[in-house]
């Protein structure tokens, strides 16, 4: 049987201190084992014609989050990515992982198998960019045969995600680059408001953060680029924080 293991030593999760300002700490290349947070990227295969969209904004979105996520807290993090297959048992050895695009995600049963078991056993995924009624709906037939007994329900913003290192007061839409340079606002994206729902586990650890009706990793992918506004990247970044804060700690 899997047994689940944390990348963070409990003396790690003590050092959580909030550090803004502070110069970006050095730490190893690569994935070592031991005391380095390294961010998962989780790849699947699509049910859509114009292929798989579990690699979208990779690498940079990624590595723009990592180098953020080392500057903002004291967490020794890895510096690059890593993506593993959603059948992996691989994923098991990750407390923490992202996946996009998911309004085109096709599970098998095995793969659906193996993140229900990952969740459960104390895994938490962060699910993003993914938006409308048609996507929704191709996610949730996903979801279902991950936990069949199970539904999501929107996050209140009291929950722990929202202050467990930055306080979010309120949910703000991060707009795809196409809608931002069309001209969409931020707060609602072709008519559609941005949802932060989540699944729990029977002691109420929240699993799966799934933000819907906006693009976080686009927010992340071009924050160092002058056109994107700085504001969007600001609000990407703490919700991303705030996820890997809690995921560490719950």
């Amino acid at each position: 049987m899997k047994t689940y293991q944390c990348s963070l030593s409990f003396f790690t999760l003590l050092t959580l201190i909030l550090s803004i300002g502070a110069p970006a700490p050095s730490h190893p290349d690569g994935n070592a084992d031991g005391d380095l947070f390294t961010f998962v990227r989780l790849k699947y295969t699509g049910n859509s014609w114009f292929g798989n969209g579990w690699d979208v904004d990779l690498p940079a979105a990624d590595r723009n989050f990592i180098r953020q996520l080392a500057r903002a807290t004291n967490i020794p993090v890895a510096r690059r990515e890593k993506i593993i297959s959603v059948g992996s048992p691989e994923l098991f050895n990750y407390p923490f992982a992202y996946i996009l695009e998911v309004g085109t995600l096709n599970l098998t049963n095995a793969e659906a198998a193996n993140l229900r078991e990952y969740l459960l056993r104390g895994g938490f995924i962060m699910v993003d960019d993914f938006h409308g009624g048609q996507e929704w709906r191709n996610f949730y037939r996903q979801f279902k045969k991950i936990f069949p007994q199970r539904e999501p329900e929107d996050i209140p913003i009291t929950h722990p995600l929202f202050h467990c290192f930055f306080d979010i007061d309120r949910l703000r839409q991060i707009p795809g680059l196409r809608s931002l340079f069309n001209g969409r606002t931020h707060e609602r994206r072709d008519g559609y408001p941005a949802y932060c729902r989540g699944v729990y586990d029977e002691n109420g650890r929240l699993m799966m953060m799934i933000n819907f009706n906006t693009d976080i990793g686009d927010a992340w992918e071009h924050a160092a680029e002058g056109f994107y506004p700085r504001e969007l990247s600001d609000i990407a970044y703490r919700m991303g924080i705030n996820a890997v804060v809690y995921a560490l700690t719950h």
